[in-house]
């Protein structure tokens, strides 16, 4: 891809207590750092999510592991704010608007999760596509997968209603 930069949003997961990423983070992460690297120019990263139950906010976790990859602090635009993909893609939104951003926008997650997160990005008036997704854990039992699939079932037309919603608002 050439042209106007790209912007990659990193959708974020949990913290463990001792502030480390979990394997769920850190596979986000890589799996976009990696696509990055295809893209020209450079993107801009865009780890989002706020500080949950443990450590610092899963942006900060996700912007250090990214300058661990040897991404420049100018590429790195951290959105701490987000509780949930909503409220995610809200901030992020604002942000990229901030920025002056024109360009086409990936949603870097977790397979189980893009369908919503490039839907809700597009619902919010950006060109969004999907980065390619990590793969899943090794050995992953099967109803852990299928629970987490199953979880987007509701998530999808609720974030949707709500979307559309802030739409009408005028909010997006």
């Amino acid at each position: 891809m050439t042209g106007r930069q790209a912007a990659i949003v990193i959708f974020g997961a949990a913290v463990r207590p001792d502030g480390s990423p979990s394997t769920t983070l850190r596979r986000r992460v890589e799996a976009a750092a990696a696509f990055g690297e295809t893209l020209a120019p450079s993107p801009l990263y865009v780890p989002t999510g706020g500080r949950g139950r443990h450590g610092p906010a899963e942006s900060t976790v996700m912007a250090g592991l990214l300058g661990a990859r040897g991404v420049p602090p100018a590429r790195i635009a951290e959105e701490p704010t987000g509780t949930d993909t909503l409220s995610s893609v809200l901030a992020c939104v604002r942000l990229l608007r901030g920025h002056g951003h024109d360009g086409p926008v990936f949603a870097a997650t977790s397979f189980y999760h893009l369908p919503r997160c490039v839907l809700l990005l597009r619902l919010a008036r950006l060109p969004a596509r999907a980065a390619p997704a990590p793969l899943g854990p090794a050995g992953q039992a099967w109803h852990e997968r299928w629970y987490w699939r199953l979880r987007e079932v509701p998530a999808i037309p609720y974030d949707v209603a709500l979307m559309l919603w802030v739409r009408l608002r005028g909010r997006v």
